[in-house]
């Protein structure tokens, strides 16, 4: 690929080049706000993190936000619009609207002219060099957020070759991108696989333990229709026990719980939602469980290492039987559990939100099997050895998938900033592959913790 013949250095843009006859103008010379109220019968849209605008309806299935029940005030969004996250602009929430619909209140919305093909804007607007500016244009608030609002944003600078140009990017990137698009899909595929079994191996030996040729005895739990026959079946309240300590002061490290366990949360990160501050978080001390269980679709379960803080919405819990109970066994049978929504039916609340969560009366008597300690210590080691194998190969697929991104950005942000000249090249057919739209939403809502089940 070659480069343009003649490039002007554009001092406002950290003295980086465009091709001399692009033009480079203030955002407000290309779009001005809109805000269109009242208008509820329109669908909802959201904006995801590397996607852009897509329907609520597209990710609804796996959103844990709740979506206000007043959207009088909801804004319209219409085709070419460009539609921003003011408190995550900065991190790439943004993107052009490819359908009419509503957004958060809290979001900017720009009308953009007829100067630009709207992918083309979608492209660029989402690239590096306009995230960056969103960035230093955003004003930091507090320690956790940061907004950004049109007297700042409209100042921004923006690349504008002429119209021609635009489609022939368009073009050009639509066939590069759908090819990295496939390449990428046919590794998330085999990722998809290799995880549907490693839960088929992981379920059959928490089910069946390690020994062979055994007899088995029929069970009424969704997850384990039989278990062997020298096994109990117990329940969850004879074994753990659950607790309540809140904090009362900040300074220890923040456990956000996920469906691989529990992670220490960077509060310096501004990242998804976040507390103004964690006093009132509860304990989770070494050894103890801790579990999301406000939301039985995508939650899940870890224990913690050393002494950290959860939120306070989120259950607590420590095994008492350590004679008879291996922590590792029954944190497997646990997360086995979110993973193949066996707590859902126990669930209760308005899964329509996402709020979907599991009643401490229900946990407690939540069924679990109860093998005898040495066997349960062989199942932990063989599932072990089990997911060592097949995560080195999703580890594997799963560094393509990120080069293959990082190329995508590298490849866009060359071509909408002029670093590439792709109007003398000659697009063969192809299928167009859209991008994933598995990606991070960043909505502006309320958290949803707050609705506690008596304990």
């Amino acid at each position: 690929m070659k480069a343009y013949k003649s490039y002007t250095i554009c001092a406002s843009l950290w003295n980086q080049t465009f091709p001399s006859h692009w033009g480079i103008l203030p955002l407000y010379a290309i779009a001005r706000e809109k805000s269109i109220c009242n208008c509820v019968d329109l669908p909802l849209l959201s904006v995801y993190l590397d996607v852009g605008v897509i329907p609520f309806s597209a990710k609804e299935e796996k959103r844990t936000n709740v979506t206000s029940k007043d959207l009088s005030k909801y804004q319209r969004v219409d085709c070419g619009d460009f539609v921003l996250n003011n408190q995550q602009a900065w991190r790439g929430s943004v993107g052009v609207a490819f359908d009419t619909g509503i957004v958060s209140p809290a979001y900017i919305v720009l009308s953009m002219n007829d100067s630009f093909n709207r992918k083309y804007a979608n492209y660029l607007l989402r690239s590096r060099i306009m995230v960056d500016q969103y960035l230093i244009n955003s004003k930091s608030v507090g320690s956790i957020q940061r907004n950004i609002y049109w007297p700042a944003l409209k100042r921004v600078m923006v690349p504008v070759p002429p119209r021609p140009e635009q489609d022939q990017i368009v073009r050009f990137l639509d066939w590069k991108v759908s090819s990295i698009n496939k390449l990428i899909g046919v590794n998330q595929k085999q990722i998809e696989c290799l995880n549907e079994k490693l839960l088929t191996v992981v379920n059959d030996l928490l089910t069946h333990g390690v020994k062979q040729n055994r007899a088995y005895m029929k069970t009424n739990m969704d997850w384990a229709s039989e278990i062997p026959l020298e096994w109990e079946i117990s329940r969850v309240r004879n074994h753990f026990e659950i607790l309540k300590r809140i904090a009362g002061s900040e300074g220890f490290d923040v456990f956000s719980v996920t469906q691989q366990g529990l992670k220490v949360r960077n509060i310096n990160l501004y990242e998804g939602q976040l507390a103004a501050n964690y006093s009132g978080y509860q304990f989770v001390y070494p050894g103890e469980f801790a579990m999301n269980h406000m939301d039985l679709l995508t939650g899940g379960v870890g224990i913690a290492d050393h002494l950290g803080v959860t939120s306070p919405d989120y259950r607590v819990f420590r095994l008492f039987d350590e004679e008879r109970c291996y922590a590792a066994y029954y944190l497997k049978i646990f997360q086995l559990c979110y993973r193949r929504h066996a707590f859902y039916r126990f669930g209760r609340g308005a899964a329509n939100v996402g709020r979907w969560r599991l009643p401490a009366s229900a946990f407690k008597n939540f069924e679990i099997p109860l093998p005898p300690y040495d066997e349960q210590i062989e199942i932990v080691r063989a599932i072990e050895i089990e997911e060592h194998k097949i995560k080195t190969v999703i580890d594997c697929l799963q560094q393509e998938i990120d080069v293959l991104k990082e190329f995508k950005k590298r490849l866009i942000a060359d071509v909408v900033t002029g670093k590439i000249d792709v109007r003398g090249i000659e697009i063969p057919e192809y299928d167009l592959v859209e991008e994933d739209s598995d990606g991070e939403s960043e909505e502006n809502t309320e958290s949803m913790e707050g609705e506690m089940d008596e304990e």
